[in-house]
């Protein structure tokens, strides 16, 4: 198991390495939005989505990165963006774990879907 992982965390340094010190963006850009879509795809698996809907969800969690990429987003100051974004954390964290693990259920999973995707694009940005 140690010698699968340790070629595991090889290959993909093999792959970031190269891509975080070139001197352009768009090859670091092109890994860290596959790695988004896996997160985006992993999170629609964990909210119950099988399929083509999880694999929609990776999809359009890509889709949204680049549209913020396009928009502009990381290039300019968007204080109001990460404002928001860090409110939202803190006061939903709060009431998520004052519910328990009993109230995640109780979330309609396309509002836990959506809140997952806008994370992982906030963190993507």
């Amino acid at each position: 198991m140690l010698k699968q992982r340790i070629i595991t965390a090889a290959i993909l340094l093999a792959i970031l390495l190269p891509a975080l010190f070139y001197p352009e963006p768009q090859p670091l850009v092109a890994v860290a939005l596959i790695l988004i879509a896996a997160a985006g795809w992993e999170w629609a698996r964990l909210n119950d989505c099988r399929g083509a809907a999880a694999w929609g969800a990776g999809a359009a969690c890509v889709l949204l990165c680049l549209l913020g990429w396009a928009a502009g987003l990381p290039s300019r100051p968007t204080p109001w963006l990460w404002r928001g974004a860090g409110a939202a954390w803190v006061v939903v964290g709060i009431l998520l774990l004052r519910r328990g693990v009993a109230g995640w259920p109780r979330i309609p999973r396309p509002v836990r879907i959506a809140a997952g995707l806008a994370a992982l694009c906030a963190a993507w940005l």
